[in-house]
């Protein structure tokens, strides 16, 4: 019976023992898990979400603090198309020699009636072309025969002035132009009588500044190009000698000052 007692009271004891179950295992896990690695779940946010990011502060330009270059087709203007046209219409007081004042690029987009996305598209595709952000313009009635209804969005503008307007003008003569598919000049009738010029795009992939690959749908649009001239023919001569490419076959709209009276006579002549 002795043996007994003391073999029951060992295995007892050795349940309560630090070593085996309880108390060992318990509390040699606890400091670990304060002292050594931390937790499951803190761990998880931890390795998550890492440090709380503060706000994006936006990065200083690589040309930052350095002056601004001028546009080139400016410089060509000042420095040398305004004394052409001073000498060429005799014109003493130089606020006389015209200018560029603006340039208007609008698109007309019918099929923002029924498809708004569409519009989208164009916001963006003139946003490249231009570099300045267009503003949507709105119906102003409702046309029943088309489904329009008034303050419904169908188009877009852009009015570039100063040096995106001589960039805009730049890019659009030396690069666009002469993409364009069988391109034989410009007409010289679309003069409106004082002094402002319009020409219309067929497709926006002549600019470079559009990927093929990205275009969904083909549109064009209508380019105004504003002056300070009060005349046609000194809209027509500051165009030309910025380096628009008229057409050579079409006749000026009025002619030249040092061959009027030819003209004049050979036209009487005709009669």
């Amino acid at each position: 019976m002795a043996k007994n007692d003391n073999a029951k009271g060992g295995a007892k004891g050795g349940k309560g023992a630090p070593g085996a179950k309880g108390g060992g295992a318990k509390g040699g896990a606890k400091p670990a898990g304060k002292g050594g690695a931390p937790q499951g779940g803190k761990a998880t946010k931890a390795a998550k979400g890492g440090e709380k990011r503060g706000p994006l502060q936006p990065r200083a330009h690589a040309g930052a603090g350095l002056p601004t270059v001028a546009p080139r087709l400016k410089l060509f203007y000042e420095q040398t198309v305004r004394a052409r046209l001073a000498q060429q219409f005799e014109l003493a007081n130089p606020h006389q020699v015209p200018g560029l004042e603006k340039i208007v690029v609008n698109c007309g987009v019918g099929e923002a009636i029924k498809q708004p996305r569409v519009l989208d598209t164009v916001v963006d595709e003139l946003s490249l072309i231009t570099g300045q952000r267009p503003v949507r313009r709105k119906a102003k009635k409702s046309i029943a025969n088309f489904g329009l209804r008034q303050g419904q969005e169908i188009g877009a503008m852009v009015t570039l002035r100063g040096a995106r307007m001589w960039e805009f003008l730049d890019r659009f003569i030396a690069v666009a132009l002469p993409r364009v598919r069988d391109f034989r000049g410009l007409s010289t009738r679309s003069f409106d009588g004082r002094g402002n010029y319009s020409l219309g795009v067929k497709e926006q992939m002549i600019f470079p500044e559009i990927n093929y690959d990205m275009v969904e749908a083909v549109h064009g649009m209508d380019i105004t190009i504003v002056t300070t001239a009060e005349r046609d023919d000194l809209a027509l001569a500051l165009l030309r000698e910025l380096g628009m490419p008229f057409r050579g076959d079409q006749k000026p709209i009025v002619p030249r000052p040092d061959r009027m009276e030819g003209q004049l006579s050979e036209a009487g002549a005709a009669a």
